[in-house]
């Protein structure tokens, strides 16, 4: 289990940036709102004790067993990416400016363009309205596409979102994931049987 940083470690990862982890080609690629000053410290994707995001991955059966942010390599062989939408690490997320925002999702259609994921899933309803400009937006499937890649708005998996419960967080997880068509690997396990392999399919941003 990784340490927890100390608050000198915090303020100093204000403003610092976490590599994504992607690949070409994948299935889905979530994109978060920002990093948080957590996630900046270890350089994992919601590494905060309380966000719900890797509980949710395996209870709807994108993952086989619970990782923890600190396998998210892992992910590329289940076909599966993070990013966010505003590269800046912040203690909240409405410290992010509309600009930010809107040039973050213009950076992830250009991502989108990129490495070409059949999904684009946007982690947070507030953060997609504001970057592509939509208002009216609502959790689901968006008209839009991100180059050739559908779009998915998901609810932000912060322990603080109390509007969306554990329970209804990971039933909007596995309606997303029957749509992508991915198995239920809870069930069936890594890739070739293979729980212990660590890839190294991590880019940088």
């Amino acid at each position: 289990m990784t340490a927890r940083p100390t608050a000198a470690e915090m303020s100093a990862a204000h403003g610092s940036t976490i590599p994504d982890v992607i690949a070409p080609g994948l299935r889905v690629l979530f994109c978060g709102i920002n990093p948080g000053l957590w996630s900046a410290v270890v350089r994992q994707h919601f590494a905060r004790p309380g966000n719900r995001f890797w509980p949710a991955l395996y209870a709807s059966g994108f993952t086989p067993r619970l990782l923890g942010p600190d396998e998210q390599a892992l992910l590329p062989d289940l076909g599966l990416g993070i990013t966010n939408v505003a590269a800046r690490a912040t203690a909240r997320a409405d410290e992010l400016t509309t600009r930010e925002l809107r040039e973050g999702g213009r950076i992830l259609t250009a991502k989108a363009a990129r490495y070409r994921p059949r999904w684009v899933a946007i982690v947070g309803i507030t953060a997609y309205r504001a970057a592509f400009d939509r208002p009216r937006a609502v959790i689901g499937p968006q008209p839009e596409t991100l180059a050739d890649s559908r779009l998915w708005v998901l609810p932000n998996p912060s322990g603080l979102n109390a509007l969306w419960t554990t329970p209804r967080l990971t039933e909007a997880f596995r309606a997303f994931r029957l749509v992508t068509g991915l198995p239920d690997v809870a069930r069936t396990g890594f890739p070739e049987g293979d729980a212990s392999r660590t890839p190294t399919s991590s880019h940088p941003q």
